[in-house]
């Protein structure tokens, strides 16, 4: 596999681009290899600079449900890129997203658009914190809710993966109000709530922890959040920014039945183009300038690009429900990942859910981050090189989720289920 054009644009980037990049996983850093510059994406596949083509499981890290290019997505963002692609004012289509989020996510009353998942979870934090004039907040070990200073607390993903744990310049103060909780331990968030009584605003958390390599909720973990919040008057915030219309249409709240008082969303609901949202009950979403005194503002909030983007995406997925043939497809690949390990004598563990599947190179089971941190990176990273060589472009981290999406063939994914093999034959 020749990759001499991204060699080349790597060189040229890191002279202008810290780092050579803008998002610090894409620098494939812990896979030890120069990352891949594409050039263009079509359904289940993804072009580098070089000409190569590769089965994608990134999905632009999860927004590209229904592939890339899709038609009918590509068709709307060309009729509304002719009538413009910003007014900084109203339009229908803010409204027509919202009214479809909403209907598909009950505990989702009322909707404010952003720009990203990072800003919606900004905001959703300051508006739980002015409602409950309460400013300590409870977050998780590894649970990524964007690059939020009080967020970047041992967070997941990016982080993760190049071995930070927390950032400079995250000042002192903002640290001392995020208190730390075990996903999946609720003893850890019990302790929290009585060493800080009628101090937290919320605890948030991704109801399925995708950027810690896809970690489910264990039975009872979610209800006993929401029984926990109820008592200490503490709001339930579930961001959604990655499940979220992509492991069922009702997200992951709809899948464990637990209704939060606040969703974050972001990803899917752009349809591949820069967008964020914050919602919830309508008591709690009315405190939100210009309804209430809590402020939050966003110039291209909104944009009609996005818009267009996610009322295509979320129309089709409505109206197709693939959402059952995702699943089968997930289960079917996570399964021959599975097999192929154990018959290689590899220690694996794997997770799948809709559209979103995971595994670590670990003999232990993965309910957490501090088990997540002791798995076998190492051998993470030559499997990823091995595929990568046989055309499957995974995510270059050893803690980030994959995906699937209706593009992707049966074709796709038997290349995919032997390519598994030769990987795990090579280590």
């Amino acid at each position: 596999m020749q990759i001499t054009q991204s060699k080349q644009l790597f060189s040229r980037a890191q002279q202008r681009i810290p780092g050579g990049v803008n998002s610090p996983v894409r620098a494939f850093k812990s896979v030890n290899m120069t990352p891949l510059f594409i050039t263009r994406g079509l359904g289940s596949k993804l072009f580098d600079a070089d000409g190569n083509e590769y089965i994608d499981y990134v999905g632009s890290w999860g927004p590209m449900i229904l592939g890339h290019a899709h038609e009918e997505v590509v068709r709307k963002l060309e009729e509304t890129l002719r009538k413009g692609t910003s007014f900084g004012a109203p339009t229908e289509g803010e409204i027509l997203l919202a009214e479809i989020v909403c209907e598909a996510v009950p505990s989702v009353e009322m909707l404010r658009l952003v720009n990203s998942g990072s800003e919606a979870s900004m905001s959703a934090l300051r508006v739980a914190r002015g409602y409950t004039g309460r400013d300590k907040i409870v977050k998780f070990e590894g649970c990524y809710h964007g690059s939020v200073d009080h967020l970047l607390v041992q967070s997941g993903s990016g982080a993760m993966t190049l071995g930070i744990p927390d950032s400079p310049g995250v000042p002192a103060a903002f640290v001392e109000l995020t208190l730390q909780a075990k996903f999946n331990d609720l003893e850890s968030v019990i302790k929290l709530t009585e060493e800080n009584s009628q101090e937290i605003a919320a605890v948030i958390l991704e109801p399925v922890a995708g950027n810690m390599g896809m970690i489910p909720p264990e039975h009872g973990f979610l209800q006993g959040l929401r029984d926990i919040c109820d008592r200490e008057g503490i709001l339930l915030i579930f961001d959604e920014v990655m499940s979220g219309f992509r492991v069922d249409y009702g997200g992951a709240q709809n899948i464990f039945g637990i209704v939060p008082d606040m969703s974050i969303f972001g990803k899917v609901i752009g349809g591949g183009l820069p967008v964020g949202a914050y919602g919830g009950r309508q008591d709690i979403m009315l405190q939100v300038a210009p309804a209430g005194p809590i402020y939050q503002a966003g110039t291209l909030s909104g944009n009609p690009l996005a818009v267009a983007a996610g009322l295509a995406t979320l129309g089709i997925l409505k109206e197709q429900n693939p959402y059952p043939d995702l699943g089968q497809k997930t289960a079917w690949l996570s399964g021959e990942f599975k097999s192929a390990a154990e018959s290689a004598g590899i220690p694996i563990q794997t997770q799948a859910m809709g559209g979103m599947f995971g595994f670590f190179f670990s003999e232990n089971p993965v309910h957490n981050y501090q088990q997540a941190l002791k798995t076998d990176t190492e051998k993470f990273s030559r499997f990823f090189r091995s595929m990568l060589k046989q055309g499957i472009y995974l995510a270059p981290s050893a803690f980030e989720s994959l995906f699937v999406s209706t593009a992707h063939s049966e074709e796709d994914l038997e290349r995919t289920a032997v390519a598994f093999r030769k990987a795990l034959r090579d280590e």
